[in-house]
């Protein structure tokens, strides 16, 4: 088992949705992310918080074994996003975002963490991801997500940090927008030509896409009776991808597979639940349930047709 290095936002969210709002709960993409891959392997998070974040939720970090060491506390308030849901919870509008503290947010990664395998770069601005990488010594595995406000906004940055990470996880609608193009086969091979060998592209409610050295792997999303709170599931998807390679210590197709297909068995977990309410509570029992029950969503040849179809390619 190895270890994995989170850096990211730590935010205080305010979530309107058809339940009410849910005021001050606590949300960014480290806290996702750190919780995410704490179910798989140690993690240290590192992040800003302001006087207002709560200890409560420093407590519930440590509780999963999270090193909370490198969060830095500074004089101001937390990052503070508000948003609203639509009624089938399919979209989202910002009300209001506030940086306070993050806005001065110069990540710092203090030299016992400089060595960690496996790092995830949370959705922040493209020059905070490369300055996170020019501290770090050879990392094994990068993950890194992005957004359109980046692709947009900060082109050339975004490429510079494209060309040092291996893994960019990324929503289909994202992908299109940084690849110039609609169809998502087409989309994957000009992001992996920016840099990433390996493209994992989100599609809601129906699964991701692994692009890798040449291959195409389609996971299902798992069908969830119960949304409540879809933020912060992309986020716990990447964490948890990452977590099970780590837990692994190996980055190879089958690995990768198994990987995504856990990342969609965690984020499952986490719009069970407003804010980090299901996700802090999912056990590795309840993840190895669902494992199962993703492997019977796509199961539909037996051994002896496994069998034969291998030895129809041998052949050929």
């Amino acid at each position: 088992m190895s270890s994995m290095l989170v850096v990211g936002s730590i935010a205080i969210d305010t979530i309107h949705n058809h339940l009410g709002v849910h005021e001050r709960v606590i949300g960014g993409s480290a806290i996702f992310g750190a919780l995410a891959g704490a179910l798989f392997v140690p993690v240290s998070i590192v992040g800003v918080v302001g006087e207002d974040f709560p200890l409560s939720a420093i407590q519930l970090l440590q509780s999963k074994g999270i090193n909370t060491g490198s969060i830095e506390w500074a004089k101001g308030k937390t990052f503070h996003w508000e948003g609203r849901y639509s009624r089938d919870l399919t979209h989202r509008e910002s009300i209001r975002t506030e940086l306070n503290v993050f806005a001065e947010f110069q990540p710092k990664i203090p030299p016992a963490l400089r060595d960690t395998p496996y790092v995830m770069l949370g959705n922040i601005h493209p020059n905070l991801q490369i300055e996170v990488l020019e501290q770090m010594a050879r990392p094994k595995l990068v993950v890194a997500d992005t957004m359109n406000f980046w692709i947009t906004g900060t082109p050339t940055e975004l490429a510079r940090m494209l060309a040092r990470i291996d893994v960019l996880v990324i929503n289909e609608e994202e992908a299109r927008l940084l690849a110039g193009v609609h169809n998502i086969p087409r989309a994957a091979k000009i992001l992996q030509a920016m840099g990433p060998r390996i493209v994992v592209i989100k599609r809601g409610e129906y699964g991701a896409l692994l692009f890798e050295n040449g291959t195409v792997f389609s996971a299902p999303a798992y069908p969830v009776e119960d949304v409540v709170d879809p933020t912060g599931a992309g986020d716990s998807f990447a964490g948890a991808m990452l977590g099970a390679l780590a837990s692994e210590d190996r980055v190879d197709g089958a690995s990768l597979r198994r990987a995504v297909i856990y990342g969609s068995v965690v984020a499952s977990f986490c719009v069970e639940g407003i804010s980090v309410s299901r996700l802090s509570t999912v056990s590795m029992q309840d993840i190895r349930k669902r494992y199962a029950a993703f492997a019977r969503l796509a199961h539909f040849a037996s051994e002896a047709e496994l069998a034969q179809l291998g030895e129809k390619e041998e052949k050929q």
